[in-house]
């Protein structure tokens, strides 16, 4: 996801992004070069807000990083209409969101460009590697190039059957290929994508009709006119309301054997970034709170209806104790 398309000219401007977002996101932003901005989430949606994009643009912005948290499409109306009004580039992270839509058309498809990935916790796994979707050809070549040394041609086009064929190394690149045995793993499941997704929604209803009523915070139900993809189910442990604190509550879980995680603590709590730029939580209360509430609990279309069951009934037991 980095911005390596950005003409030298605009090195040294910055990119917004949310702070409710794995590293990477920012990283990317700094691998190219660019200063990263947060604009908060919104609590509802945990997805960026484009009244924080707006209130964040400065003469030195030059594109928009959202991303499509959990499954849930960010507001890519708004957002879009933003970066049109300020001509900014719009590079979309759709790590969590393959099957993902908003007002019918597939995210990653709306601005400059789709950042997907197959990493081994995503719903297409290739183990490492991802997808690159862009509008203009000649982006998407550049894309190519860089993702192997900067080399004109690739290992298909130097060695092929009409013999060696003579590369240029062109551009400063990087070793960002996907391997061909990764591409056909992820090929494979590609038929299995649509059957996957409507597991995952059964045991995103069955978790809703279970908690409902709990004193947890539940995901809000998805948009009218969005398809949201289900990667995350995250529970806000409000310790007023629960009885326990989150880190309480994720390790009562691992001893009951059902396994969580957390996505995410904000940006701003970790180490690097306060030393870097000074950044405090504090900033960006709603994605602070979020961050330090969240709980992902198990979802898999690989999960049968014991497990879900079992995930429940955990998470009863652990409440109704308090």
């Amino acid at each position: 996801m980095s911005a390596w398309w950005l003409p030298a000219s605009n090195r040294g401007g910055e990119v917004i992004t949310t702070p409710l977002t794995f590293c990477a996101t920012v990283n990317a932003i700094l691998h190219a070069g660019l200063a990263p901005v947060l604009a908060d989430v919104d609590p509802s949606s945990q997805n960026i807000d484009p009244d924080a994009i707006e209130a964040a643009i400065t003469p030195r912005t030059r594109a928009i990083l959202p991303v499509h948290f959990a499954g849930r499409p960010c507001a890519m109306d708004r957002i879009m209409a933003i970066a049109r009004k300020h001509g900014l580039v719009v590079i979309e992270d759709c790590a969590h969101a393959i099957e993902t839509e908003f007002d019918g058309q597939p995210v990653g498809t709306f601005g400059d460009f789709g950042c997907f990935s197959f990493y081994a916790t995503k719903n297409v796994v290739t183990g490492e590697g991802g997808m690159i979707l862009g509008r203009d050809e000649e982006h998407v070549a550049r894309a190519r190039i860089l993702a192997l040394h900067g080399m004109s041609k690739d290992a298909w086009h130097r060695f092929g059957d009409q013999g060696y064929k003579h590369y240029q190394v062109v551009e400063c690149g990087f070793k960002y290929n996907m391997m061909d045995l990764q591409a056909a793993i992820g090929l494979h499941q590609l038929a299995r994508v649509e059957a996957n997704w409507r597991r995952r929604r059964e045991l995103w209803e069955r978790y809703d009709e279970a908690f409902a009523g709990f004193p947890l915070g539940l995901p809000a139900p998805p948009d009218a006119g969005t398809r949201h993809g289900y990667h995350l189910y995250t529970v806000m442990i409000d310790a007023a309301r629960s009885g326990l604190g989150r880190d309480a509550f994720l390790d009562a879980m691992n001893a009951a054997g059902i396994g969580t995680g957390v996505h995410y603590l904000s940006i701003p709590e970790h180490p690097y970034y306060q030393q870097r730029f000074g950044w405090r939580p504090e900033q960006w209360p709603c994605a602070m709170q979020l961050g330090r509430e969240t709980v992902s609990l198990p979802l898999s279309p690989a999960m049968s209806d014991s497990d879900a069951e079992r995930v429940i009934q955990a998470v009863t037991d652990l409440l109704h104790a308090r």
